[in-house]
């Protein structure tokens, strides 16, 4: 099993993992989304008038709607599609109706699910480690630590055009030790399945890079690193390159300075 990796499932089973990881990841509930009064008064007219098409327009028109459907994003997108397709129209307001006008306006004004923001805390928290931040022309100079400062899409390009590494979308992070790089890609993954599942092969496709004075690092945390059945564990237990808990993030920079120092 890889060092990194053994020490990543180490840490996880000890004593206050959880505890410590939300110094990197705080979960946050913002505030209740706002619905216009305007709108609100048109769903509250539709219900009462039993207008299927109009109250689903209506709901459109806000940031969320009030039901997960895999229907909506396409109503949403293309508004001719509600004329076109009255069973559609039938079966969503069908559920729609059943809740309730209340219920209506108390699932539409949720705040953002607390898992969209995860990613941004984790860069927050990198800068926040006293590592210095370089634009290009001095990273690029930098012969001791330090991270490459810039957008995913600026870093995405001085991967293709420095270090000649294709990505399909930006990393989360370039570090550079003395006069290695390391393109790193975090993920805190809450379950199995879907959407996960992809964040996962994201940072495990990161991390196979490894190109002469190039390596990638899959920074996970979460139930990865916890036993199961789950193709998850199972690839991450056999994972040859380069994946760690961000918790050991700061000894992984310390250890790979050391060794460059010393060589």
């Amino acid at each position: 099993m890889n060092k990194w990796v053994k020490k990543s499932i180490e840490l996880a089973h000890s004593k206050g993992y959880l505890d410590k990881l939300f110094e990197i990841y705080p979960v946050e509930f913002g505030e209740p989304r706002m619905i216009p009064n305007d709108i609100k008064n048109e769903i509250q007219k539709a219900f009462e008038e039993e207008n299927k098409i109009k109250l689903i327009e209506e709901l459109l028109k806000l940031d969320k709607f009030p039901i997960n459907h895999p229907y909506v994003p396409s109503l949403k997108r293309h508004r001719f599609l509600l004329l076109q397709n009255p069973q559609t129209v039938e079966r969503i307001s069908e559920i729609l109706f059943s809740l309730g006008f209340d219920k209506i306006l108390e699932l539409s004004s949720q705040p953002k699910s607390p898992s969209r923001q995860l990613g941004y805390s984790f860069k927050q928290w990198l800068r926040n480690q006293r590592y210095p931040f370089l634009e290009e022309s001095e990273f690029k100079k930098c012969s001791d630590i330090a991270f490459l400062e810039g957008s995913d899409e600026k870093l995405k390009k001085f991967a293709k055009v420095e270090l000649k590494i294709s990505l399909t979308k930006g990393v989360d992070f370039i570090l550079k030790i003395k006069n290695k790089f390391f393109l790193g890609e975090a993920k805190f993954l809450t379950d199995y399945g879907g959407t996960q599942d992809n964040q996962f092969r994201e940072a495990i496709k990161i991390a196979k890079i490894k190109k002469n004075n190039i390596i990638g690092i899959a920074v996970l945390d979460g139930i990865v690193w916890f036993k199961s059945n789950c193709k998850m564990h199972q690839t991450i237990k056999s994972f040859e390159g380069v994946a760690l808990s961000a918790l050991l993030l700061k000894e992984f920079i310390k250890e790979n300075f050391t060794i460059q120092n010393n060589s």
